[in-house]
């Protein structure tokens, strides 16, 4: 690959920005940006700190009311539909072979 006058463009164009950012960051106002961009970065760490800490009680309460809710509904079709668990027993009754004891075999 070639280094054509693009690629030469862009890597002073970098360097510049770089250079200029570096006296931009030595200022006053450059150290302030600097002090403000470090205290975010430590609220941010934190509360994804926090977040993960909170993660498995958050999981457990979303199962938990996922379970309750799921126990409800079926609890509300069955009293509008008492009918119909034996209809699905009775749908699904001739595709599930039963299982049979498994007998003794006489050893050889």
């Amino acid at each position: 690959m070639s280094v054509t006058s693009k690629h030469l463009a862009t890597f002073i164009l970098g360097a510049a920005a770089g250079i200029a950012l570096n006296k931009y960051l030595d200022t006053e106002q450059g150290e302030k940006v600097m002090e403000d961009l470090k205290a975010k970065g430590n609220e941010l760490k934190d509360e994804a700190e926090a977040a993960i800490e909170k993660a498995p009680e958050y999981f457990e309460d979303l199962k938990n009311g996922a379970s309750t809710k799921f126990n409800e509904v079926v609890e509300n079709l069955k009293n509008q539909y008492p009918e119909a668990e034996k209809m699905i027993s009775d749908l699904f009754s001739g595709l599930i072979k039963p299982k049979t004891p498994v007998e003794d075999k006489p050893e050889a």
